[in-house]
């Protein structure tokens, strides 16, 4: 085999460059720190809307479940969804402290009324719940809505 006087420069130069590299710690067959897997790699991912103020950001929520009745799920992440419209992805600190939000033992798992005038909340079921306010919204939109003839007139 020829070798001119270039060929053994690149040659060396390999050499002495592969060798620092695995002095270096850069070797093929190792790799410098432990790939663990990415947590929201397991997760479902669901659209919400953030709760605190009426701009209505739109926030992605990450829980471990397997969705099934009966079965308890944890939300374990909560971020702005980069999609929505309104906020593309950014919260603000409300916003980004919803997580707390929903795991805090304050937070109210079931419905509550108190009567007009009255100074304790009562807790209800969801159907009462549920009827109550549709009630109420009927009985609003029968009291308030104007209806309009066939020609516009009022």
């Amino acid at each position: 085999m020829q070798v001119n006087r270039r060929q053994f420069f690149r040659i060396c130069a390999a050499g002495v460059g592969s060798s620092s590299l695995a002095a270096l710690g850069f070797a093929p067959g190792e790799a410098l720190a432990q790939v663990r897997a990415f947590k929201l790699a397991r997760a479902t991912e669901t659209r919400n809307t953030c709760p605190y103020c009426s701009v209505g950001c739109g926030v992605l929520l990450y829980s471990l479940g397997d969705k099934s009745k009966n079965a308890f799920t944890e939300i374990i992440h909560i971020e702005g969804d980069p999609d929505h419209p309104v906020n593309r992805g950014t919260l603000c600190p409300k916003g980004a402290g919803l997580l707390d939000f929903v795991h805090s033992p304050n937070r109210l798992k079931r419905p509550e009324y108190r009567a007009p005038g009255g100074k304790e909340w009562t807790p209800i079921s969801w159907d009462d719940a549920f009827t109550r306010i549709a009630r109420l919204m009927k009985d609003d939109r029968d009291k308030n809505f104007i209806a309009r003839n066939e020609k516009g007139k009022r």
